[in-house]
């Protein structure tokens, strides 16, 4: 494929999904990320699309939310890997709710195998991926359907939500900073994302990599309200990432980080192609209200792949390293 051709290509994905990441933009194309990003940021100069922390979104800095058929074609890898993490969060007996998105739906396909759970949601897709899940009870929101991502919105799906009080929220989004916290681009969404937040003691952001750093319209959870985030490993050339990971971590946020096998004694204890976790102090205070707090009173934590019931390990990491 000639330059022109790729670079228009390029050009149409971003116009037709809002935001892509180089990952997803390489092999469509067919050609490395090195190459894509000569292509991205040619296209940048030209004014026909911005660069991003990992990718390339619209002009004009808040993108435009993508539909559904468009997200669920994106990251697909890094999505599996954030919800087979964030599963393990969740015990037997538990009541969570479940936001809407398409991480958030492949967490509730992974979530149909625990026993006893109870799962308020106002996704649809969440609903349909436990509906036939034996031991577990789906309560839905009530709402106004919103078409673009199968959701219920309104102040109908708000007032559900009232007196209700869960162990821990899992929340999806367009955009997260350590300024300004998760953000959404469609107001009804963020509105109800709200609500979703004020039902939990614990609130877990899944996002991958791409959505680091990037700030859309609409404020949905506050970085001090943020009691985890589960994520994919940003790659390595990618310093923007990984230094919005560590400012999120310095805010106290518990970073787990969804990565390949690496060779590690945790590591050794888990099934073949299992993702790995390991806990990893980072210097500072851990806030203690409303839940967030670590055992012992930890400072912030990193969480990179390995089992998340092995406890701390007694090492420093700092995320910039990348």
């Amino acid at each position: 494929m000639f330059a022109a051709e790729r670079r228009q290509l390029i050009l149409e994905m971003v116009r037709a999904n809002g935001a892509v990441s180089l990952r997803e933009l390489a092999r469509v194309v067919q050609t490395s990320e090195v190459t894509v990003r000569r292509d991205v940021r040619a296209l940048e100069a030209e004014g026909l699309l911005d660069r991003r922390h990992g990718g390339a979104v619209l002009p004009g800095g808040f993108t435009r939310e993508s539909g559904f058929p468009q997200k669920s074609h994106l990251s697909t890898a890094e999505k599996t890997a954030i919800a087979d993490l964030a599963a393990g969060l969740v015990g037997e007996g538990e009541a969570i709710v479940v936001g809407a998105g398409t991480t958030t739906q492949e967490l509730a396909r992974r979530l149909a195998r625990v026993p006893g759970l109870t799962v308020v949601t106002n996704s649809l897709l969440v609903a349909q991926a436990l509906a036939h899940a034996n031991r577990v009870e789906v309560v839905m929101t009530g709402g106004t359907l919103r078409g673009s991502n199968y959701a219920l919105v309104g102040s109908g799906a708000e007032q559900s939500l009232h007196g209700l009080r869960v162990t821990r929220a899992f929340l999806s989004g367009s955009g997260l900073t350590a300024e300004r916290g998760l953000s959404t681009s469609n107001m009804l969404s963020a509105s109800v994302d709200r609500a979703l937040v004020q039902a939990a003691a614990e609130v877990v952001v899944l996002a991958d990599h791409t959505k680091l750093g990037s700030d859309t319209m609409f404020q949905t959870v506050p970085t001090d309200l943020i009691t985890r985030l589960v994520t994919d490993e940003p790659p390595v050339h990618d310093e923007r990432a990984a230094t919005e990971l560590q400012a999120l971590a310095d805010q106290g946020v518990e970073i787990t980080v969804a990565g390949p096998d690496a060779d590690s004694a945790a590591g050794d204890a888990l099934p073949q192609g299992r993702q790995q976790r390991q806990d990893m102090p980072l210097p500072g205070q851990r806030r203690t209200q409303g839940g967030h707090g670590g055992p012992g009173g930890l400072g912030p934590q990193l969480r990179s792949a390995a089992a998340m019931a092995e406890g701390p390990v007694g090492r420093v990491a700092d995320l910039r390293r990348r």
